[in-house]
């Protein structure tokens, strides 16, 4: 009988899921979204099994099961948590969750580490992606834009670990970051200016610190008649704008071959007609290619880089410049005629929930040739926000697009 067998970590059956599987598969089908396909399939099975249901526990079991058919199973109420921003799988009963920026353990529990590897393989179908022991690790986009990353047993330990990174579906506003904390009221501003100016910029900053966050904000500023072509792994940026062109990675096949990696996607993009060329995430042997398009006259692009601190962009592009076979002085002289400024972020506060833009900061070379980033604007303890050295040299880059007001809050 469907109500009977083992427990099922979503609180519904094995059986009913088949059954439903097995209803939907039958007829023509039935897409994530057609909640009246599946509401009867539901009501079929359950019926079939002889079991009476009121109105609210189907409802219920209908969103139980479309969460195990084409959602993250146990998962995905998580998922739908606007609050939560991660969801971490150690094991079938060690499952994290962060939410408003703090981690803690959830209550949710799969009944077997196989379960938790079956979940893992279907998402990763669902990303166009395959999972097996022949490629036991994956980093795709799911249909809703959620990241997945997930490794299999033995890379892993005893069990599959999964990451699942939710995508707002709806970037925020810059006015929204600066009513959160993360951009002082006195930077704001200039962030603007960067835009409006054309200005080349890095974002930087570790792993979660709001990179794409504050990326989308900065292209959803770019004026409607302009192109923008992101290039990307994952597909994550989602900016507020009308004329966007992504271009994403592809691994190779089964037999090795078909792989297309982020430097060809930056040649490919120049041929485009771009206005704005964004790379989503610079960590490799492309970053020559894109200092080289940022070269030819692309003005306005930007790019995100893993960096501890503004100051250490340059050694963290003469590590990705040595990937490509770029000399310490050609990365510099490249990477300071085709960058403007470094906005960087950092996770600070108590559990180091906040996420906040740290500094703003202009690139150029030192005297002795070597790649400097210079602080221009940095905040203070209490919100404030003071001048650097580099100032002077990104008020004139911004030109007439700097801000005309006295900056409030600039010390």
């Amino acid at each position: 009988m469907i109500g009977a067998g083992a427990a099922w970590s979503s609180g519904v059956a094995p059986a009913l899921v088949a059954a439903v599987r097995a209803r939907i598969g039958g007829s023509a089908g039935a897409a994530p979204d057609d909640d009246a396909a599946l509401r009867a399939a539901v009501a079929a099975a359950v019926r079939d099994a002889g079991t009476v249901l009121g109105p609210a526990d189907l409802e219920r079991t209908v969103r139980d099961v479309h969460d195990e058919l084409f959602g993250a199973g146990p998962l995905q109420r998580w998922l739908d948590d606007p609050a939560v921003t991660d969801v971490l799988v150690n094991g079938p009963d060690d499952i994290w969750v962060e939410r408003s920026g703090r981690l803690s353990r959830a209550s949710t529990r799969f009944a077997s580490a196989g379960d938790v590897r079956a979940l893992a393989v279907r998402l990763a179908a669902a990303g166009g992606q395959r999972l097996d022991d022949a490629a036991p690790t994956v980093d795709a986009r799911l249909p809703d834009g959620t990241r997945l990353h997930a490794v299999l047993p033995p890379l892993g330990g005893a069990c599959t670990l999964i990451s699942l990174r939710v995508v707002r579906p709806r970037p925020f506003t810059l006015d929204e970051l600066e009513a959160s904390g993360t951009v002082a009221p006195a930077v704001a501003p200039v962030l603007r200016a960067l835009v409006a100016a054309r200005a080349t910029v890095l974002v930087s900053g570790a792993t979660g610190s709001g990179k794409t966050t504050m990326l989308a904000s900065l292209l959803s500023l770019v004026p409607p008649d302009e192109r923008i072509v992101v290039i990307e792994e994952s597909g994550e940026l989602q900016p507020e704008h009308p004329h966007v062109v992504r271009l994403v990675t592809r691994r190779a096949n089964v037999d090795g071959a078909g792989s297309v990696g982020l430097p060809e996607l930056v040649r490919q993009a120049l041929r485009m007609r771009p206005d704005r060329i964004v790379l989503g995430e610079c960590r490799g042997a492309e970053v020559r290619d894109v200092l080289a398009a940022l070269n030819t006259g692309h003005e306005g692009g930007f790019a995100t880089v893993h960096a501890n601190a503004a100051s250490d962009v340059p050694a963290r592009l003469e590590a990705l410049g040595s990937l490509a076979g770029l000399s310490r002085d050609a990365l510099a002289a490249q990477a300071a005629s085709a960058v403007d400024a470094v906005l960087h972020l950092r996770r600070a506060g108590p559990g180091r929930t906040m996420r906040h833009l740290e500094e703003v900061a202009v690139v150029r070379r030192a005297p002795d040739g070597s790649l400097e980033v210079v602080p221009a604007l940095r905040s203070t303890a209490g919100g404030g926000v003071e001048r650097g050295a580099g100032w002077a040299e990104l008020a004139r880059r911004l030109g007439d697009a700097a801000p005309t007001r006295d900056l409030g809050g600039v010390g």
